[in-house]
């Protein structure tokens, strides 16, 4: 059996879309379970809030017959003739574990784009769903031998190859929204592209006859959004804000859930069963956490979490505890009774 695979993803950036990975990941962890996280992002930027620049400079620039540090370094063969090669991970802590992001990912989109298309000819099909599913045959490989209770994969704000084959890899899907036009639209292209990756990897499957090597089976189940609330702004004022707020509910049943039909009266986002949280911005903890390489709601004191902050911090780690909880319970994965 397969160990569970999340992906958070919006083709619209900006949304929070990695600090949230960032700090669910901290959270699922914190609540017990043994993750492991992969950065599909050519920009690596998870893969920066996790390590130094020291550490970075050694994944990137390993050592001549060193073990793959990097998801592109571990998928780097089959863009030859070989296959995926065993890969290094970094422990973040005791229960979180990274695939670090690499920006030389960015080579193997063509290769990906190419590979799609050669997976319907029966000449070349399972080949190219060698390489198709290389994310999650990595991925899967790594977290068996950790153990691994839940694996989450962070990918850029496109609908280009590389998410492709991420999406396809993944079991659930998560979608960071933002309360704006651009948020909206990201919906309205995310939806039409799930399906029709869906149905392109359940028509690549059946094509593939006999093969040794275990196969996503391509779900990608939509299982909630997160939006973010409202950050001031001169440009934004509160009253637009709520408009589109209020939008959000029907646009996600329309393009993520296939409900065609637009309802006279939907719910508010707050009575919405698909929005998993309405959560807030803590950008004055950012840059206190970013310092101090941690979750905002693990600073301490020390960490320049006094007064107002302090509180504040205490209120983030029921806000993501919460929202930890509530994903779980999505995807069927019970928080060990134990802590």
């Amino acid at each position: 059996m397969s160990i569970p695979t999340l992906t958070f993803f919006n083709n619209k950036g900006g949304v929070g879309k990695t600090t949230l990975v960032y700090h669910l990941s901290w959270m699922f962890a914190e609540l017990g379970l043994t993750v492991l996280v992969v950065d599909c992002d050519p920009q690596a930027n998870l893969t920066t809030a996790f390590q130094d620049d020291e550490t970075l400079l050694s994944l990137w620039e390993p050592a001549p017959d060193a073990t793959p540090a990097t998801i592109f370094q571990a998928i780097k063969p089959l863009m030859e003739v070989s296959d995926i090669s065993p890969v290094h991970i970094q422990q973040i802590a005791p229960r979180l574990h990274l695939i670090a992001g690499d920006l030389g990912l960015s080579a193997f989109e063509d290769h990906l784009s190419e590979q799609w298309g050669k997976a319907l000819s029966e000449d070349s099909v399972k080949r190219a769903m060698l390489v198709l599913s290389a994310f999650w045959r990595v991925a899967q490989t790594a977290g068996a031998r950790l153990c691994a209770q839940l694996i989450i994969f962070d990918v850029g704000p496109n609908l280009g190859a590389i998410n492709r084959s991420a999406l396809i890899s993944s079991d659930y899907v998560l979608v960071p929204l933002a309360a704006d036009l651009f948020s909206l639209q990201g919906l309205r292209n995310l939806g039409p592209a799930l399906e029709k990756w869906r149905n392109g990897w359940k028509e690549r499957l059946k094509r593939m006859g006999d093969i040794a090597t275990p196969l996503p089976a391509g779900h990608a189940k939509p299982i909630g959004y997160v939006a973010l609330q409202h950050q001031e702004r001169l440009s934004r004022p509160v009253q637009a804000y709520v408009a589109w707020l209020e939008r959000i509910p029907n646009e996600y049943r329309r393009q993520l859930l296939g409900e065609k039909r637009r309802l006279r009266s939907f719910p508010s986002i707050e009575d919405d069963e698909n929005c998993l949280a309405l959560l807030r911005h803590y950008k004055s903890l950012i840059p206190l956490a970013q310092e101090a390489r941690k979750p905002i709601f693990k600073l301490r004191a020390a960490d320049g979490a006094i007064g107002s902050h302090a509180t504040a911090v205490a209120r983030a780690y029921k806000d993501f505890d919460t929202l930890a909880h509530r994903i779980l319970e999505r995807i069927g994965i019970p928080v060990p009774a134990s802590l």
